[in-house]
């Protein structure tokens, strides 16, 4: 017997229903309307329900009308902010009204997100070294400004105010510098209101960090939310797994442990000036983290070295045991002086509080890790301590357990791209929802007709790193001429962004083209730019995934090469082992499914909508001459295939003349 339910969503989607009413363009999509039933069908039972909904399908809609026609309270969560955003401040509010359903909804995020009362004023007191920076005090100005008429303190209220802004950390709080109760502004903080605005809603957006962030610290905001949820959808699920790691394992970075010296010298010589040497304490252990940093060597940025043994791989011994021997006997010293003078004043209490805990993570990494976990050094603009199980299955299973006496929950997880295979076994097997039921929608887009994918044959190897890169800008700029811009190149590492971004700049320079490369300006700002016209993007991580350029502004895009995880990747290593050890193979379904997620989100940046046409290059010709090429490429929509050079300049002469 059909449900009410869902003979309320079949007539919410309907050619005439309330949603076509609302909005002159709506569509009604076979696709869409299956996964809301879909949706509907699992809110009614509990369970989960993991669904792979193709670009265009319109999964927001399928899975927020069931959930608000449903009465049950529901939470959301959002891979970034900027998609959390866009569903609490368009998408959310558009089928409110359409549906005339009355909710109330609230946006809750993480601290880093809002603007500290308590932190501000001290900023405005002045920052030593800091003090003469016109760029620190005009944006302090503009922050104090806004600060009087705000009322959520949402610091992505403020246009042009990055995470880049030096003055970002000294006006929002984090869990170790929060002084909590004890601060004077506790009953106007804007973390708190967020959160009391969270409790009362009936619908609550978050972000996959907030999520698994507050239940690890089991803080006020999801941690009591969840229980209260009948319906919890993640949204952009396939980044789950990766964003749960960073917070179901350990972490301690040489950046807290500085961050720590500099708090403690303020407040030590703001709460007790004379009381203890702080200057000589902090400088210390300041000192010794950069010493640290010297003993591990020359390491490229970005690498992840494996931590099995007694110290990071490649890493001196000697030089190694000595600076973390110094590491934690400055830092010792620093917690206490603080303990000695604790009760002088809050702060330094927190601070007392904060430097025990980074010493007791300190000391965690001086012993053999937890059987079973993944332990390795991350090498960046500091260093990072990670321990971690290799996935999330355990935490989710024990998180999706239903509770005796209470309505069974819904679990919604959904995604453009979610494995690629019928099982979806890539994304199930670590977020520990094997049982789900599975459902895979096709995009409605007909890509055959608009999009096309060459794979140029004479590439050089992706192995030969300058060479390769030489030719993929050669490519991508000859092409942009030819259609006035137009282009976004997706690199898959930092280097490749740099040495094609310096090639396309060299090659385009005095011919009418723009030529953006990450780094160089805000992300938003580069978007827009690239929107306007005449420009070519070079782009990394991030830009995967998130980015809309609708119409005319994208119709090349240029994939340097496969998006393998590096081999030495400690993870990815802990997940081949225990794959091989079960007697499956870890490239057919970890290292393969992987690289072809990542494939199609890249390939999800060129057809947004059902009008827009464009070519996707992947300069690899393994894509072509590889048996697993055959496997990535029917991962990918199903586009024309361009065979010859010829034919890839008459696709783009058509973009071109249209």
């Amino acid at each position: 017997m059909t449900s009410a339910l869902a003979q309320a969503v079949a007539q919410a989607f309907a050619g005439q229903g309330p949603l076509a009413q609302a909005d002159t363009h709506f569509r009604p999509r076979a696709g869409q309307v299956a996964m809301a039933q879909a949706v509907a069908q699992v809110i009614q039972d509990g369970g989960a329900l993991v669904a792979e909904a193709g670009t265009g399908v319109g999964k927001t809609f399928a899975y927020l009308v069931p959930a608000l026609l449903s009465g049950q309270r529901l939470l959301v969560s959002t891979a970034t902010k900027a998609l959390q955003d866009q569903l609490f401040l368009r998408d959310l509010p558009r089928v409110q009204a359409a549906l005339g359903v009355p909710v109330r909804a609230a946006l809750l995020k993480g601290r880093s997100s809002y603007l500290c009362l308590e932190r501000l004023e001290r900023a405005c007191r002045g920052v030593p070294g800091q003090l003469l920076d016109p760029q620190w005090l005009r944006a302090l100005a503009r922050v104090q400004q806004w600060a009087r008429g705000t009322r959520s303190g949402d610091l992505d209220e403020l246009p042009g105010l990055d995470e880049a802004t030096p003055v970002l950390p000294l006006i929002t709080s984090t869990r170790d510098n929060c002084l909590g109760a004890a601060c004077p502004h506790a009953s106007t903080c804007h973390v708190n209101r967020a959160r009391a605005d969270a409790l009362a809603a009936d619908v609550v957006v978050v972000n996959h960090h907030l999520f698994f962030a507050d239940l690890a610290l089991r803080t006020a905001g999801v941690a009591e939310l969840l229980p209260r949820a009948r319906v919890v959808v993640f949204d952009e699920a396939h980044q789950l797994c990766d964003t749960g790691l960073q917070f179901t394992g350990l972490q301690v970075g040489t950046g807290a442990l500085r961050a720590f010296a500099r708090d403690a010298l303020a407040e030590g010589l703001a709460q007790a000036r004379g009381l203890a040497p702080w200057l000589p304490l902090a400088t210390a252990l300041e000192d010794a983290v950069r010493g640290l940093r010297q003993a591990a060597g020359v390491q490229p940025e970005g690498a992840r070295l494996p931590w099995q043994e007694a110290l990071p791989q490649g890493v001196p011994a000697s030089a190694w045991h000595q600076a973390m021997q110094c590491l934690g006997q400055a830092c010792a010293s620093l917690v206490a002086a603080l303990g000695m003078l604790q009760d002088k004043a809050p702060a330094l209490a927190q601070l007392h509080v904060r430097g025990t805990g980074l010493m007791q993570r300190m000391a965690h990494f001086a012993v053999p890790g937890v059987p079973g976990a993944v332990r390795w050094l991350d090498v960046g603009t500091q260093l990072r301590f990670v321990e971690s199980p290799p996935d999330i299955a355990d935490t989710m299973r024990a998180l999706m357990q239903p509770v005796a006496g209470t309505p069974a929950t819904a679990w919604i997880f959904t995604s453009a791209t979610l494995g690629g295979d019928a099982t979806l076994r890539w994304f199930t097997g670590p977020c520990g929802v094997e049982d789900a039921r599975i459902l895979r929608v096709e995009s409605p887009f007909d890509y055959a007709r608009q999009a096309a994918l060459y794979v140029p044959p004479d590439m050089p190897p992706p192995s030969s790193s300058a060479a390769h890169s030489q030719a993929v800008a050669a490519l991508a700029g000859d092409a942009a001429l030819r259609l006035g811009g137009r282009t976004m190149v997706l690199t898959t590492t930092r280097r490749a962004l740099h040495a094609i971004g310096a090639a396309l700049q060299e090659r385009l320079a005095g011919q009418g083209l723009t030529v953006l490369v990450q780094g160089q300006q805000p992300r938003h700002l580069l978007l827009q730019r690239l929107r306007q016209g005449g420009a070519v993007l070079v782009g990394a991580g991030s830009f995967w995934e998130g980015v809309d350029v609708p119409g005319d502004a994208l119709q090349l895009l240029v994939i340097d090469k496969l998006p393998f995880a590096p081999p030495d990747d400690p993870l990815a290593q802990a997940r081949a082992q225990r794959l091989e050890a079960a007697g499956r193979s870890a490239f057919r379904e970890h290292a393969l499914p992987e690289a072809a997620v990542a494939l199609q989100q890249g390939a999800g940046r060129l057809i947004r909508h059902e009008a827009d046409r464009g070519v996707l290059v992947v300069c690899d010709t393994r894509l072509r001459t590889m048996g697993y090429g055959k496997r990535l490429r029917a991962a990918l929509p199903p586009m024309q295939w361009l065979a010859s050079e010829a034919e890839f300049a008459q696709a783009l002469q058509g973009l071109g003349s249209g």
